[in-house]
Formats: C-alpha cells, sequence, structure tokens
C-alpha cells in the first residue's frame, strides 16, 4: 500500500518529466483536493510541507481547515466548487483563492466581503469550455467583458481562468483553448487538470492541477 506522501511524489514526478522532456516554462502548483477526506489522511501531506489544499463545499470546509489553518499559518486553501451567493461571507474568511467566479452577482458579492475583512483573494474565472448545459461557467465569448468588470469596476485580483473540460476524452483540445483565451485577457495563470487527464493539462502548460483520487484513492 502506497501513502498518500508517496502517491503525491509520485503525481510531482510525473509532472516534472513531462516539463523536462518538453522543455516547459512552467512549474505548476499541485492542489490536493480534499473533499470528503478526513484530516488524519490530509495531516501527513500538511506535516511534509504541501500547502495547497482545495475543497468543494463550504460546510465541510470549515469543520475541517479553520483549526488547521490558524496553526499552519502558510497553508492555502481553495474553493474549487460551484459558489452560492449566500455562502461568500464564509468563503472570503475561510478561503485564499477561489476558482469558480462565473457570474456578475457572485463577482460583486465577493467584491463587498473582501472589503469589510480587508483581505485580496486570488479569483479565477471559471469558462465552460465545452458549452455544455449542465455545467456552470462564462462562454468564452464573454471572458473579456466579465474580465474587465471583475478587475476594473469590482476592484477583483482576478489571476486567472478554470475549467472542466468535456469527458470526450479529448482534454488537450480545450486546454489549448484555454491558453489561448488566457493570452486574451494578459495573464498566465490557469487552473486545469484533475486526477484523469492532468498530464495533459501539464502539457498545455497549465499553473495549476487539482489532484484528489489519485492521492487518496477513489471516494466512497
Amino acid at each position: 500500500m502506497h501513502t498518500t506522501l508517496e502517491k503525491l511524489k509520485r503525481v510531482k514526478n510525473k509532472v516534472n518529466e513531462i516539463i523536462s522532456r518538453k522543455q516547459l516554462k512552467t512549474n505548476p502548483k499541485i492542489i490536493v483536493v480534499t473533499k470528503t477526506f478526513s484530516l488524519d489522511k490530509i495531516t501527513p501531506l500538511i506535516e511534509s510541507g504541501h500547502i495547497h489544499f482545495g475543497e468543494n463545499k463550504i460546510q465541510e470546509a470549515e469543520s475541517k481547515w479553520l483549526d488547521v489553518k490558524n496553526k499552519y499559518k502558510n497553508l492555502k486553501l481553495h474553493m474549487l466548487g460551484k459558489l452560492q451567493t449566500n455562502k461568500v461571507k464564509k468563503a472570503v474568511k475561510l478561503f485564499d483563492y477561489i476558482h469558480s467566479v462565473d457570474n456578475i452577482k457572485l463577482a460583486e458579492k465577493i467584491s463587498k466581503e473582501q472589503i469589510k475583512n480587508n483581505k485580496k483573494m486570488k479569483l479565477f474565472i471559471q469558462i465552460n469550455i465545452g458549452n455544455e448545459d449542465q455545467k456552470t461557467g462564462i462562454s468564452e465569448d464573454r471572458l473579456e467583458n466579465f474580465f474587465n468588470i471583475c478587475t476594473k469596476e469590482l476592484d477583483l485580483n482576478v489571476i486567472g481562468i478554470m475549467c472542466l473540460p468535456p469527458n470526450d476524452n479529448q482534454p488537450s483540445k480545450y486546454f489549448s483553448k484555454m491558453i489561448q483565451l488566457i493570452k486574451k485577457i494578459k495573464l498566465k495563470e490557469t487552473s486545469m487538470g484533475m486526477s484523469n487527464d492532468y498530464l495533459d493539462a501539464v502539457s498545455c502548460q497549465s499553473t495549476y492541477l487539482r489532484i484528489g483520487s489519485k492521492i487518496f484513492g477513489e471516494r466512497n
């Protein structure tokens, strides 16, 4: 049985192999996705010095991470799931990054809460890169306008864009499209690549990878 720490090392090694083989300039951060997994499984990774972790639900994140974040001040917590406006207050207090900004109402609420908390979140705009009805995210053609509203009118610190590509076995096609989009708004960060397609994402120069089951095993 490989430990979570060994599995994380294995993921890092695979990432580094691709970077050196393709001579890429990127050095992606690995966000360990901890949703549904308990702290006893996560603690060895924290103690080994890993700092980026991701959750999908506010309630679970609160019960799990409040004390831990007070103890380990350098930890960075990423909100990866859909964020309802009524949960923004809690999200701004607990998280450092939000990856799922996809509408004006949500952006406005984050802006207000940041001012109250005197805190600047790092934000990603979520793109519905496959134009799928069942997925959230803004369409590609609305990106520039939405980005301008977020940054110029609401003074938000948008650092990049995020996507969940369709499950059609062609992730690179969508990841490449994301790289074209990010150039339009002159940013560098892309949150793309999960356990099943992270190697494709690395090849396409993703800068944040969101990896859970490759480290913890399948969720129940």
